[in-house]
């Protein structure tokens, strides 16, 4: 006879508690009553995998399970649990590090949620939905992130550093004077060339990022999209962005939130793990930028990779 969650011994709580994904998905239900759907969405397994391991923490007593129609809600909540198991609960909790992906969950489960609340909409207000749907069908998903980039001063000079193949260069070329291609990679200019070649405001440069072949305070602003964290001393990178803009200016750098996923070193060259929003910060201040914000962005459902930001920081008026 199956013992119920109330009878199962301290040491069987313990062994639920066991494995790594298992205290993300109670990190993760203890913030957000899911579905299994959206458990395994966030935590990029199979929803079979994840199932099994709701069975598991359902059986040792720590999720409340709530039916909706065909769909069932998982949730844990410390303040039902009985009061042994709360405690233990809470002191694990509060060890969690973040190196167990506990903080990517959660920047991810922001997506998934608001997917939810688009087909809560489409559900409840069939005009809002069917407008979604027939714009998206009209004009495609991108067209509201491309045209904000009309606020952009036609008359800029935009440096694009660390420009890859080309996709930040080809999206901002249409809306300011010019942009000045920069990569210290000439297979990957190389691209960039073929890619937009054609555009007669983007200029390409063959160059390293800590040391620009541009002269000082001559663009209005650089932009470095997923490069830093190859940079060996990021500390250079940006002192040189910030001697190439001029007064007014502003540098934007989109990048890698701290993350423990090592394998990236080694399959893609990556000299940093990201950067928490503090590091980043001190760094660009460091640099002499003012004005320094770091902005988490919105991940996507299916995004497989670490949490993104989006870091920007002026140069005073004054030059200071």
């Amino acid at each position: 006879m199956k013992r119920s969650p109330a009878s199962t011994h301290l040491t069987e709580r313990l062994a639920a508690l066991s494995e790594t994904l298992r205290l993300r998905i109670c990190r993760l239900l203890e913030a957000h009553e899911l579905t299994v759907g959206e458990v395994a969405m966030v935590a990029q397994l199979p929803q079979s995998t994840v199932s099994r391991h709701l069975k598991v923490l359902s059986d040792a007593g720590f999720l409340q399970r709530r039916a909706d129609g065909t769909a069932t809600f998982y949730r844990l909540v410390p303040d039902d649990l009985d009061l042994p198991v709360r405690e233990l609960w809470r002191t694990i909790s509060s060890q969690l590090a973040d190196d167990l992906g506990v903080e990517d969950d959660l920047r991810r489960v922001k997506a998934v949620l608001a997917a939810r609340t688009t087909d809560s909409v489409s559900f409840f207000g069939r005009v809002a939905g069917e407008w979604d749907a027939v714009r998206l069908a009209l004009f495609g998903g991108e067209f509201t992130a491309r045209g904000l980039l009309g606020f952009l001063p036609g008359d800029w000079v935009v440096a694009d550093l660390g420009c890859g193949t080309g996709n930040g260069a080809e999206l901002i070329a249409p809306y300011v004077r010019e942009v000045i291609a920069v990569d210290q990679s000439r297979p990957m200019l190389d691209a960039a060339r073929k890619r937009i070649g054609g555009a007669s405001n983007v200029r390409f440069v063959d160059g390293p990022i800590e040391a620009l072949p541009l002269a000082a305070g001559s663009v209005d602003a650089t932009m470095c999209l997923m490069v830093l964290h190859h940079v060996i001393e990021p500390e250079d990178a940006l002192c040189e962005m910030r001697r190439v803009i001029r007064a007014g200016g502003v540098a934007l750098i989109v990048d890698m939130f701290e993350h423990q996923r090592t394998e990236y070193r080694h399959t893609m060259g990556h000299r940093h793990l990201g950067f928490s929003a503090e590091r980043m910060s001190t760094l660009m201040t460091g640099a002499g930028f003012t004005d320094v914000r770091v902005l988490p962005l919105r991940m996507e459902a299916g995004s497989k990779g670490p949490g993104l930001f989006v870091a920007t920081g002026r140069v005073g008026k004054s030059g200071k």
